[in-house]
């Protein structure tokens, strides 16, 4: 970056950023590129295929419900920089919130963006997520340098990448933008859609059918008597019908098969369970290969959640905290103990262990189950044998009758 590029990045994107801020909020204009975070292909997906809706839905709210805290060093922090991020940052919306439309946009567009607003010390002010559809990266050729360039009211505006938090999905060997995961799954839905059309046509326009038979004795006038008065009987959809002798009126049987639509949606659940890599359990199709949700949640977590929640955190960790904030100790990580969890029955088996190994303290389960500590014994180690401090010295453990001679002597 050569000095006028960063006197561009030093004076410009604050002036601009708040102009675009305060436009939008002044026009109450949520239609260009903030706000809106559902789109053209990736709106009418969305709002019209329930099972795209769904694992959206589900992926987005389970990122977003995961504890995000600051650390330093293993050690959580709490002070006035998490707490402002956490629930105020921007005037709108809380840090859940902004996670949950980033993640939408991440996986309708394949790629999600969130604003940097810097005060005059260059430090975290507000962070603001805006719509993927005008966003575009572009790579400074003299420099090197990425930059995003965001279209609004017609005109165009660059920011710099360390002030814009971007997450997608995999991206092609030089391609900055994510692949969107709707647009792998346009031949499936267009497929999907054309079943569905098919069978609904079916269902409408399938009418009671009939076969209607009469002797040859029947002269001319009185069979078309017959048929004119079935006709009515037709086309009035229902009243009196006489069956004179030698007339028979048999109805023709047209059952709707819904094989072949279940086939087709079973094939369509398990492509997208395959595109956004998840269990398709997730959809509710199959299943039957799992023992436990405990391992349901243990290959979700390894196939999509454990690289998605990564790439959270990198993006916070490079770009909301300073290089001096990240050598001192200071890191955010997301919490995903409370999806691997299990049953009650593996949680009494860690805990157990854990306990009697030396390696949890009782407050610690405590806390992970939601109770509040108790402090003293309860927040030392110990060591099964039975049960003793793990510090504590070996001879004054009262494990045999001879060390406990020893003790009183």
């Amino acid at each position: 970056m050569n000095v006028f590029q960063k006197a561009i990045y030093k004076l410009v994107p604050r002036s601009i950023k708040q102009s675009i801020i305060k436009e939008s909020a002044t026009k109450s204009d949520f239609s260009k590129w903030m706000g809106r975070v559902f789109f053209g292909l990736e709106n009418g997906t969305l709002e019209t295929n329930e099972n795209i809706f769904s694992i959206v839905s589900r992926l987005a709210n389970v990122l977003s419900s995961l504890p995000f805290k600051m650390y330093k060093n293993y050690d959580q922090v709490n002070d006035e920089f998490t707490d402002r991020l956490v629930y105020f940052p921007n005037q709108n919306q809380s840090l859940d919130d902004i996670f949950k439309v980033l993640e939408v946009s991440r996986n309708t567009n394949g790629n999600g963006y969130a604003l940097i607003f810097r005060d005059i010390r260059m430090q975290f002010e507000k962070l603001v997520p805006f719509n993927p559809n005008y966003v575009e990266p572009i790579l400074n050729t003299d420099s090197g340098d990425l930059w995003y360039r965001v279209n609004n009211g017609g005109k165009s505006f660059y920011f710099h990448n360390s002030d814009i938090i971007h997450v997608k999905h995999i991206a092609g060997n030089g391609n900055w933008k994510g692949i969107s995961p709707i647009g792998v799954l346009k031949n499936s839905n267009e497929f999907d859609k054309s079943v569905r059309e098919f069978s609904l046509k079916e269902m409408q326009t399938a009418r009671d059918s009939f076969i209607l038979t009469y002797d040859t004795n029947v002269d001319d006038d009185k069979r078309k008597a017959i048929v004119a008065d079935f006709r009515r009987f037709y086309q009035e959809n229902g009243g009196v019908l006489f069956q004179e002798s030698g007339v028979t009126i048999e109805q023709l049987k047209r059952n709707f098969i819904a094989g072949d639509m279940k086939i087709s949606e079973d094939i369509t659940r398990d492509r997208i369970a395959n595109v956004y890599n998840v269990p398709n359990i997730m959809l509710n199709s199959g299943g039957n290969s799992f023992s436990s949700n405990e391992q349901v949640m243990q290959m979700f977590v390894d196939t999509n959640l454990a690289s998605t929640v990564k790439q959270y955190e990198r993006e916070c960790n490079k770009k909301i905290l300073t290089k001096e904030q990240r050598i001192s100790g200071l890191y955010f990580k997301f919490n995903l103990n409370g999806l691997l969890r299990g049953d009650t029955t593996a949680r009494v088996a860690l805990y157990h262990g854990g306990l009697r190994d030396g390696w949890l303290t009782r407050d610690e389960v405590r806390i992970k189950e939601d109770y509040a500590p108790r402090g003293g014994p309860a927040d030392m180690l110990w060591v099964s044998g039975d049960m003793y401090p793990l510090d504590m010295d070996p001879a004054l453990r009262k494990t045999t009758k001879r060390n406990e001679r020893d003790v009183s002597e």
